[in-house]
């Protein structure tokens, strides 16, 4: 009896982490890859991993000579193999955006914030580097990493917070990225704060969301499994 009931319970324990993760398939699939990753990225030499990341970096040397390979490849890398951090954030923003929009629209989300900050900071590089403001070595320096998807998505997700929060929250995010923006101004501070404005941007894709297929596909597990 005893051990009936326990059975039951780690089946009822199985069930819920099947049907959490079918609900974001994408975010767990990301940070699969961001783990292992990191973990072969720990495992480097110093030099062998600096060597690495600047060869996958979306700096202007990067995006110049093989554009599509940087900008998908840097998504999937950190320059630092800090994966906890990263765990932590996909469960605070990405995890629950793809639940509310659906996996096409929060990958969309991820897209647009990735890509459309990664060229903003990289023409504000470029400027530098023609007008003699900035040093010819920024060039070639790593740019490589997940957070201006974050921004993006962290941005996005104000519209689907309760009303009464939502001025709040969306005033505490734009807040977190534009005061680095006006104390230490870098480029990549540029890069977040225009993923959070392309988040902010990305509203259309946050009508009618609900019940989307992430959403159905948690049900549809949870069902199964039960069943």
């Amino acid at each position: 009896m005893e051990f009936n009931r326990a059975l039951a319970a780690v089946r009822r324990g199985v069930h819920a982490v099947v049907g959490w993760v079918c609900a974001a398939p994408g975010t767990y699939i990301w940070l699969f890859i961001l783990w292992a990753n990191s973990r072969a990225l720990a495992e480097m030499p110093d030099h062998v991993r600096d060597w690495f990341l600047l060869s996958n970096s979306t700096n202007l040397v990067g995006l110049f000579h093989n554009p599509v390979w940087v900008l998908v490849v840097s998504a999937f890398w950190t320059e630092k193999p800090s994966f906890l951090l990263w765990l932590v954030a996909f469960h605070v923003f990405h995890v629950p955006a793809e639940r509310l929009l659906g996996t096409r629209r929060w990958l969309a989300v991820v897209v647009c914030s990735h890509v459309g900050a990664t060229l903003v900071s990289q023409y504000l590089v470029w400027v530098g580097i023609r007008t003699h403001t900035v040093a010819h070595s920024r060039a070639f320096t790593i740019d490589i990493g997940v957070s201006y998807a974050i921004a993006g998505v962290a941005a996005v997700l104000a519209y689907r917070v309760p009303a009464r929060l939502r001025w709040v929250y969306l005033a505490a995010v734009l807040a977190y990225f534009s005061v680095p923006l006006v104390t230490s101004h870098t480029f990549t501070d540029f890069g977040h704060f225009s993923a959070a404005l392309i988040g902010l941007a990305c509203y259309p894709l946050t009508r009618g969301a609900e019940a989307e297929p992430a959403e159905r596909r948690s049900r549809s597990a949870a069902g199964s499994a039960a069943g």
